[in-house]
């Protein structure tokens, strides 16, 4: 949700050199969901992420103009809205209960 929250939040800034702070931010974030959609096996979520990750990186640079750019912000918000809600990750203490016989 955090990456959401600042998708939103920096759509203003798209145009200035700031710009560049945030695509290291939602790269970041992408990168951090997209392990946890590996974890939760959701391969529609990984390929999301993944594709947000690349289109935000800060170093090598997509040419994508503003306009659309502030529609992208908009999309991947709510890419990162539905993958948070819907994504459920196994708990890792509670794959281990089931796999130890009980004493």
């Amino acid at each position: 949700m955090l990456a959401a929250v600042v998708l939103i939040a920096f759509v203003a800034v798209i145009d200035s050199s700031g710009f560049v702070f945030v695509r290291w931010g939602v790269t970041v974030l992408a990168l951090i969901v997209l392990v946890f959609a590996f974890r939760g096996r959701a391969w529609w979520a990984v390929a999301l992420t993944a594709a947000i990750a690349v289109c935000w990186n800060p170093v090598v640079l997509v040419p994508i103009p503003g306009q659309v750019w502030a529609g992208l912000q908009l999309v991947a918000a709510a890419a990162f809205i539905v993958v948070g809600i819907t994504v459920k990750v196994p708990r890792g203490t509670d794959a281990g209960r089931a796999s130890r016989p009980s004493a």
